[in-house]
This record gives C-alpha cells, sequence and structure tokens, in this order.
C-alpha cells in the first residue's frame, strides 16, 4: 500500500517511536531465560502491518533495530546481527502467512508464525555464529515461548488495533 496521506506517514512515525519505547524499555526489564523477550516492539510492527501493509512495517521494524540498537549499545554487535536476521525472517513469515493464508489466520495467528519464525531463525543464525549444534536442543522450549509470547504480542495487537479502529485512527476517508 502506498502512504498516500501525510497523516498515514506521522502514524507509521508513531508506530515506529513506540516500537523503538518498547524495544528500549524491554531490553532493560530481567529476562527469563538469555534469550527470551515478549517482543513488545513487534506489537507496533503487527499494527503497521494490518494497517499499512508489508513495507511500511518492515521500515516500522528497521526503524526499531536500528535506532534501538543505537540506544542500547549493541548496534552491529553479535546480538544485534542475530536478532536483526531473526526480525527480518520474522517479517518475511508474517508478510507470506498474510498475504497466503489471510483469511484463515487474524493478526494472533500472523503474530505466532512471526514469533516461530523468529525463534528458529535466531538459534540457526546462533549455531552459524558460534558453531555449536547443542544449541538446536533448545528447539522444543523456543517453540514453545513463541506460541506463548506471539499469541500474547498478537492479543495484545488485536485489542489495539479494535481500539484504534473505535477512534478512527485507521479511517482513511
Amino acid at each position: 500500500m502506498r502512504l498516500a496521506r501525510p497523516g498515514d506517514i506521522a502514524r507509521l512515525g508513531l508506530l515506529a517511536s513506540a516500537a523503538v519505547v518498547l524495544f528500549v524499555f524491554e531490553s532493560l526489564a530481567p529476562r527469563p531465560l538469555p534469550w527470551m523477550k515478549l517482543g513488545l516492539g513487534n506489537l507496533p510492527v503487527l499494527v503497521a502491518l494490518w494497517s499499512f501493509g508489508g513495507a511500511p512495517a518492515l521500515a516500522v521494524s528497521a526503524v526499531k533495530l536500528i535506532v534501538g540498537g543505537l540506544i542500547g549499545g549493541g548496534l552491529a554487535g553479535p546480538a544485534f546481527v542475530i536478532g536483526g536476521g531473526a526480525g527480518l525472517a520474522s517479517w518475511l513469515a508474517m508478510v507470506a502467512v498474510r498475504r497466503v493464508a489471510g483469511a484463515l489466520f487474524s493478526v494472533v495467528g500472523v503474530s505466532m508464525w512471526g514469533a516461530l519464525a523468529h525463534q528458529l531463525s535466531q538459534l540457526a543464525l546462533a549455531h552459524l555464529y558460534i558453531g555449536q549444534a547443542s544449541l538446536f536442543g533448545l528447539v522444543p522450549l523456543a517453540l514453545l515461548t513463541a506460541l506463548l509470547s506471539g499469541g500474547l504480542i498478537g492479543l495484545l495487537a488485536w485489542w489495539t488495533l479494535a481500539q484504534l479502529a473505535k477512534i478512527g485512527w485507521l479511517d482513511r476517508r
């Protein structure tokens, strides 16, 4: 979708800003497992995907990753490379599921697919980076956490989209 109106560009900027804030906030929070985050920064990415389409959602995700990396001091480090690659895989999975099976999956289902792609590609990239095949022993746990976090972020996105629709934020007449 083309962003034809200045209001659309402003909305996308707000989503990108929200993604950065949530990403940085979450990086400060304790983690139950070293690699596990809930993925709050992906909430605005999902809203952008649903509201504007794949390319604008990628832009929100890229801003989140780059600005969040600059603020957090991890830009271009190993975690940035692995997380960025996994974020790209997640975006690709969500766009593909939305396009191919859009009627079958709500924003919750698309979020879960994105979380699954993120976790699996993160393990694969970590394996390529450090060369430890034993990382794949974490696949069952990674899949479980992906389904839980992806489901929760998807529910938050569903609720957010409903609230935005109530106030006319998504109305483009």
